[in-house]
Parts: C-alpha cells; sequence; structure tokens
C-alpha cells in the first residue's frame, strides 16, 4: 500500500494514542481519531503534492481542529471555505468545559478567523491557495488542565514530551517528503524549531511566521499585514 498523507495520520493516531500524559494535564484530544472523516476531506480536497510551501502548526485549537479536525480549523471557514464539513464523534474522556460538537460549535477560533481570513482575502478561492501550499499541524493532540486550560506541547515536561515529538518528528517529515516543499514555515517559534528538527539533513528551507494566537500581543496588532511582510521578507510571496 503507498505512503498518503492519509496513511501516514492514521498510523500517526494510533501510536499517539499510546501515550500516556500525567497532571497537570488530565484529558487529552485525538481529532485524527474522532474527527477522522472531515480531517481526511481535507487532505482529499487540498493534499495533493507537490506543493511550494507548507505552513506548520502546533497543535488544535479548542474550537479549531480540536471541532473539525482542520489545522487552524475555525468551524465557519472550515465548513464554508474550504467546504469539509463531515460528521465528528466524541473524545473517549471529554472536558465538561471543552465539549466536542463538531460543525454545530458557535464557539470562533481565533487564530484560524485569522489565518484563514487572510487566506481567503489574500488568495480568493481554496482552490488557488493550495496549488502551492498546505497547512499542517506538527502535534495533533489537544491538551487540557482539570481548568479547561490549554497546555501547549512545549510546556510538557521532557520525559512526555521527547516520545510525543519522536512521533511527531516522523510524521512530519514522511508528509514533508510527500509533498516536497521549497518551504516549511513554522507559525510560531516552537512549530519552527520543531519542523528544523524534524527536517535536519534535507534541501528544504525552514522559516518562520508570527502565530495569529490572541494570546500574543504582536498578533493583536494586526496579524495580517505582518504575516504578508514576513512571507514576503523570506521570499514566498512577491
Amino acid at each position: 500500500m503507498p505512503t498518503t498523507l492519509q496513511s501516514i495520520t492514521k498510523k500517526l493516531a494510533g501510536q499517539l494514542d499510546a501515550l500516556t500524559f500525567e497532571a497537570p494535564v488530565t484529558h487529552v484530544y485525538n481529532p485524527l481519531v474522532y474527527a477522522r472523516a472531515p480531517h481526511e476531506r481535507y487532505l482529499d480536497l487540498y493534499g495533493r503534492g507537490p506543493k511550494r510551501v507548507v505552513l506548520v502548526g502546533m497543535n488544535p485549537g479548542p474550537f479549531g481542529m480540536a471541532q473539525t479536525g482542520v489545522p487552524f480549523g475555525d468551524v465557519g471557514f472550515a465548513r464554508d471555505w474550504l467546504g469539509v464539513a463531515a460528521p465528528v464523534g466524541s473524545p473517549p474522556n471529554p472536558h465538561p468545559k471543552r465539549l466536542v460538537e463538531g460543525f454545530a460549535c458557535k464557539r470562533n477560533e481565533v487564530s484560524g478567523t485569522r489565518l484563514w481570513g487572510w487566506v481567503a482575502e489574500r488568495f480568493g478561492t481554496a482552490e488557488r491557495f493550495f496549488q502551492e501550499f498546505f497547512v499542517v499541524n506538527y502535534c495533533p493532540l489537544l491538551f487540557m488542565e482539570e481548568s479547561g486550560r490549554n497546555r501547549t506541547p512545549d510546556k510538557l515536561p521532557a520525559d512526555e514530551r521527547a516520545p510525543l515529538e519522536a512521533l511527531c518528528d516522523d510524521a512530519l517529515a514522511q508528509m514533508i517528503a510527500q509533498l516536497s516543499p521549497e518551504w516549511v514555515v513554522g507559525v510560531g517559534q516552537w512549530a519552527r524549531m520543531s519542523a528544523e528538527r524534524a527536517l535536519a539533513g534535507t534541501d528544504v528551507r525552514v522559516g518562520q511566521l508570527l502565530h495569529p494566537s490572541p494570546a500574543s500581543p504582536a498578533a493583536n496588532r494586526g496579524w495580517a499585514p505582518q504575516a504578508e511582510a514576513q512571507l514576503r521578507a523570506l521570499g514566498i510571496l512577491d
């Protein structure tokens, strides 16, 4: 059976489910499993390589990929602009403050509205963007504390982070081999550093983009024009 993005992410989903995490992490969501249908639709529609540029996010947001299976997948953009709406199940141990409602979720994922909003404005159609670009998440797991607060992968203790990174490094390297991009751009410093490690020894160029998170004061001062300027500085956009 040939290697595809679908086979890579399906294998990764099973490998990640075998990992364990301790407090303060109390809940772990794996949307590659319960949101498999829209995730595969995203890959089917837009993941055919080669691509010139792959943008790499950190991990899912609670109202983005955790709901839709799509990186930065704010419901409105995933459903209406990307056209990937499909049935979504539930994680086995849902947090009462972070329930998965799939495409019925009414909350916005600000990082997703910023990223896909810029893409829609800059490129006009999804098809035009995905002719040369693709978007993946380095780590597909969402980690939450008892309060419902996100705990990002970089904050995990080293003994939990090392096996996670080994699996995610391998999967990212395989996906990049399938997509054959000139550039991999980490959305945020941690994603860029992770990509550099995973792709060490290859000739893929790695850059960095400001993360669109509302927790970033810089991103709150107009993320889109800054992202555009950074991509121009890298030579990716004219």
